[in-house]
């Protein structure tokens, strides 16, 4: 299964009601991170629990797996 990027939305929480999203409204499941955690791999930060993730958890699995996890937090943390 590869999973569609619009299935999966992305969020970066920089503070209260203040986040960087990515993704549909809709989407099959949302990755909720800290902008303080955001350096961590993926993985690594969803068995430590600061990476926070609601809905179809197959396709959580396989944009951990396949880099587009670490590649979009990466750029929504680095916004300006």
């Amino acid at each position: 299964m590869s999973a569609d990027p619009r299935r999966v939305q992305y969020r970066v929480v920089f503070g209260k009601k203040d986040e960087a999203v990515d993704g549909p409204d809709d989407a099959d499941v949302v990755i909720t991170v800290p902008v303080a955690d955001a350096a961590l791999d993926p993985s690594v930060a969803f068995m430590q629990g600061k990476l926070k993730a609601a809905g179809h958890t197959g396709v959580l699995f396989e944009v951990l797996r396949n880099g587009e996890a670490a590649a979009v937090i990466s750029r929504l943390a680095s916004r300006p």
